[in-house]
């Protein structure tokens, strides 16, 4: 078997194409639905974003799984190969896990570190696991990309630090007032920046928000979704009065606010420190304002300097995470490798198990003069010196099905306890698919032969004895 990840995303394709391909929440499970059914597909998940649509495959042959999966594409998303075949990337084995690892860790987001994608992650994941379209491979997957997604933002500040502007501006007041506790916050411009300025701020600590727009009914909306009031354009000069933080974001192309409005207000706060942030593209806010007593302003530009310094911590919490994933894909590999040993295994403990229990049959049938509890004690001391027996080349099998002479060492551990016909034979009255010649294949051949697992391994949670 084979893990493939196939798909278009904002640094291959751009956004006129990738909205072709985008997929609801809705229209998601009949297509996982069609492309589980298609040819050389055992395990699928899908991810969409509005920067990517990924297909996550456990494939059993890559040479022609390549043109199925771009039949599954024109057929789902009505879009030609010609069109699409130049934006398309294709990962194989350790190059697609690793990339599911950077993808969960946000570190191949158009952010680096930003969190959204996480959730999208799980979400995609456990649409998947709905949908009955993972397995044995994918559950253990991606239950360790989520695991060590939450792990590099626990460990590393790959999210400490803002990025966008709506959280630097926040930042920035944070650092002058050091706390939004008691600070009278004003929002200008109930548009996209302007929602999500008010949830920093709220996230902050700021607790009292007012909002500000031209349109009244939005800024309504806006100040209820975040516990903040709607105050009329009509009152600007008293809410700025009060104000000790200004935040402004409207799609004006005229300054909101002119030197001769902050100006009028300054005689009555007493003394107190307005701050000023203008993030607006035109600026909302006249520079002269800058040069008024007791008034700080900061723009866009002034906000570059937070921006780059945290995308540069974030930058360096990136490469401790991609030692983390490193050290990830190394573990996953590992156990991609002693995956197949289990059925093996099993083997020699059922074919030990019969010759112990013919063995003592035979020996209790010439002595009928033993007690029930002589029996138990034989047939219990009997069973620990076979468990013992075993010990030890079960333990040397695990580890050596781990190096890169597994499948002959498979191989060899088949052939040297004589568990041929043992692999053969049937369980539950179905034949068990995992042959010898399975077994003296490459590992990935093996790791097919894996019994249908219980409801806790599907989790992600499965241990091979």
């Amino acid at each position: 078997m084979h893990i493939l990840t196939v798909g278009l995303h904002y640094r291959t394709a751009p956004v006129e194409l990738r909205e072709k391909f985008a997929l609801s929440g809705a229209d998601l499970p009949e297509a996982l639905q069609d492309l589980k059914e298609t040819p050389s597909v055992l395990e699928c998940v899908i991810l969409s974003t509005c920067n990517r649509t990924e297909l996550y495959l456990v494939v059993d042959r890559k040479k022609m799984c390549g043109n199925y999966i771009r039949s599954f594409l024109e057929r789902r998303f009505g879009v030609s190969r010609e069109e699409f075949n130049p934006h398309l990337f294709i990962l194989e084995e350790e190059a697609a896990v690793r990339h599911l690892f950077q993808v969960a860790c946000g570190l191949d987001s158009m952010v680096i570190g930003e969190t959204q994608i996480l959730g999208q992650v799980k979400t995609a994941f456990q649409c998947a696991q709905a949908e009955k379209t993972t397995g044995t491979l994918f559950n253990r997957l991606f239950k360790q990309a989520v695991t060590l997604a939450k792990r590099a933002r626990t460990e590393t500040s790959i999210a400490d630090n803002p990025v966008s502007v709506s959280y630097a501006a926040v930042e920035l007041g944070r650092r002058f007032f050091g706390t939004f506790s008691g600070k009278r916050v004003l929002i200008l411009g109930a548009g996209k920046m302007g929602e999500l300025t008010a949830k920093h701020l709220q996230s902050g600590g700021a607790a009292e928000l007012a909002v500000m727009n031209r349109t009244f009914e939005k800024a309504e909306e806006l100040a209820a979704r975040f516990g903040g009031h709607a105050v009329p354009m009509a009152l600007l000069g008293e809410e700025l009065a009060a104000a000790d933080i200004v935040i402004s974001s409207t799609g004006s192309n005229a300054n909101v606010l002119s030197r001769a409005d902050v100006e009028a207000i300054l005689p009555g706060r007493s003394g107190r420190s307005l701050f000023l942030i203008d993030i607006a593209v035109p600026r909302d806010i006249d520079p002269a304002v800058a040069k008024l007593p007791g008034v700080r302003l900061y723009n866009v530009d002034d906000l570059e300097s937070i921006i780059e310094t945290n995308l540069e911590e974030r930058r360096k919490a990136a490469e401790l995470i991609e030692e983390m994933i490193g050290g990830e894909c190394a573990d996953f590999e590992h156990w991609l490798k002693t995956l197949g040993v289990g059925p093996v295994i099993h083997a020699l403990q059922e074919k030990s198990g019969r010759i112990h229990e013919d063995t003592v049959d035979n020996l209790l049938q010439k002595l009928p003069h033993l007690s029930e509890r002589d029996q138990t004690v034989i047939r219990r001391l009997t069973k620990s010196i076979v468990n013992q027996m075993l010990r030890d080349p079960i333990m040397r099998i695990k580890e050596m099905a781990g190096e890169e002479s597994g499948p002959e060492a498979i191989r060899q551990f088949v052939k040297l306890f004589a568990l041929e016909d043992m692999l053969h034979e049937r369980e539950d009255g179905e034949t068990r698919e995992a042959g010898p010649s399975r077994f003296a294949a490459e590992a990935d051949q093996a790791k097919a032969e894996l019994a249908p697992l219980t409801e806790e391994a599907a989790a992600g949670s499965m241990v091979i004895a």
